[in-house]
C-alpha cells in the first residue's frame, strides 16, 4: 500500500487545505478489509492475501490498515537451542525456580503472548496446546492459519488443567497461575511464568529463555530494534504525532505510554501528542478535541461492541471536527495486534506504520 511523502500537519489544517491535499493526489490507505479484520478476525484458509475476501474500505471514514497482511513468513524457520550441559536447564521466573527441558517439544501456551513468542523463535509448531480466545477467530490472525490447529487447553484465564494433562506436554508457559495454582500445572509439566508488570521485551524475554532460546530471542528483538529505528528514519517518524484511541462497548480509552502500542510508536520514533504522554485515560465525546488530536489518528475497537461504539464517536460532530479527521488521516487497525504484546505483533505493527503514518485515506 502506498504512502505519500513526508508532508507535515501539526495538527491545525483547515478542511479547505486537507481538500487540496488530497485533490494533488496524495495516496495512502487503499487496503480492503477481510470480514470482521478489526473484531474477531476471519476463518481464511490460506496465508496468501491473495485468497482472502475483502468488503469494505474503511470504518466509519476510517481507512482499514493491514487488511492485505500476508501471514505465511510470520513465524520463522525453528531456532537453535541455548547451549545447554544436560537435558534440562535451570529457569528463574515469576512463579519460582523450574527445571525444564533444554529443548521442549510439546509446549502448552497459556496466553496469546507466549504463542506469539512460540511464533517468534520458530517453535509454534510445537505448541500441543493453548488457550483460545472469544470471538469467531481462537488465535489472533496475524499468526497465521496454522495455529488455528492447535488443540484448546480453553479459554484464555480458564485453562483446563484436565485438557493440559491430556496432551502431556514437557513444558508449560504463561504470565500467572490459573485457578489451582503454580503447583497444580508444576504438577503436570515444568512450568515458567513471565509475571505481570514487565515490557512486552522482557515477557518476551521471560517465554524465550523457558524454551531455552535466550540467544534466538536476544537476535530477534535486536533486529526489529534496528528494523524500527530504520523506518523511523525512513518515514521522518519524529515529525509525526500520533494519537492512539482504543474503543470498548462503553468508553474511549486513549493509549497511554504504557501500553504495547505506545512502546512500538516510541521504537519508531513517532511522538505523542502532549495530552498522550502519560498513562491511559479514558475521555468523553466533549473531550475528543483537547485529548484525542493528533497528525493522524489511530484506532482500534474491543470486538464487535466496541466497533458499533466506536463507528458512534467517529461519525460524532465532535470527531469529525478533529483536523485529522478532516485530513482523513485516521486510521483503523487490528486489535488483537495493536492491543497485545509480543515480538511477532509488534513487526505486524511496524508493517501497518510503513503503510500509513505519512499517509491519508482515500476511498
Amino acid at each position: 500500500m502506498p504512502v505519500s511523502a513526508p508532508e507535515r500537519t501539526r495538527f491545525r489544517r483547515t478542511a479547505k487545505q486537507g481538500h487540496r491535499a488530497r485533490s494533488r493526489g496524495i495516496v495512502a490507505v487503499a487496503a480492503l478489509l477481510c470480514a470482521a479484520v478489526v473484531t474477531a478476525g476471519c476463518a481464511d484458509k490460506h496465508d496468501d492475501a491473495s485468497t482472502i475476501i475483502r468488503t469494505t474500505t474503511n470504518i466509519a471514514g476510517a481507512g482499514v490498515v493491514g487488511a492485505a497482511r500476508d501471514t505465511a513468513t510470520a513465524c520463522p524457520l525453528p531456532s537453535a537451542p541455548d547451549a545447554a550441559a544436560g537435558a534440562t536447564r535451570t529457569v528463574t521466573h515469576a512463579g519460582g525456580v523450574s527445571e525444564v527441558p533444554a529443548d521442549p517439544q510439546r509446549i502448552v501456551v497459556l496466553t496469546s503472548s507466549a504463542l506469539d513468542a512460540a511464533c517468534a523463535v520458530g517453535l509454534w509448531e510445537r505448541v500441543a496446546g493453548a488457550v483460545t480466545l472469544d470471538g469467531e477467530r481462537p488465535q489472533p490472525m496475524y499468526l497465521g492459519y496454522g495455529v488455528l490447529k492447535v488443540p484448546s487447553v480453553g479459554p484464555i484465564g480458564q485453562p483446563d488443567p484436565a485438557r493440559i494433562a491430556e496432551l502431556k506436554p514437557d513444558l508449560i508457559l504463561g504470565d500467572v497461575a490459573p485457578a489451582g495454582g503454580y503447583e497444580a500445572l508444576s504438577a503436570i509439566a515444568p512450568t515458567v511464568l513471565v509475571g505481570t508488570g514487565g515490557s512486552w521485551q522482557s515477557d518476551f524475554a521471560g517465554y524465550a529463555a523457558g524454551m531455552g532460546r535466550r540467544g534466538a530471542a536476544d537476535t530477534a528483538l535486536q533486529t526489529y530494534l534496528t528494523e524500527a529505528r530504520d523506518l523511523g528514519k525512513a518515514l521522518n517518524a519524529s515529525q509525526s504525532q500520533a494519537s492512539v484511541l482504543r474503543f470498548t462497548a462503553d468508553t474511549t480509552q486513549v493509549q497511554g505510554t504504557e501500553t504495547f502500542a505506545a512502546q512500538v510508536l516510541s521504537d519508531v520514533g513517532v511522538q505523542r501528542p502532549t495530552a498522550q504522554r502519560g498513562t491511559s485515560f479514558d475521555i468523553g465525546t466533549a473531550d475528543l478535541a483537547t485529548k484525542a488530536e493528533g497528525d493522524l489518528i489511530y484506532v482500534m475497537f474491543a470486538g464487535k461492541a466496541g466497533e458499533d461504539h466506536g463507528k458512534q464517536v467517529l461519525r460524532s460532530d465532535e470527531f469529525e471536527a478533529l483536523s485529522a479527521s478532516t485530513d482523513r488521516r485516521v486510521f483503523a487497525v487490528d486489535d488483537s495486534i495493536w492491543h497485545t504484546t509480543g515480538l511477532t505483533a509488534a513487526r505486524a505493527v511496524l508493517t501497518d506504520l510503513r503503510n500509513s503514518l505519512n499517509g491519508y485515506v482515500t476511498d
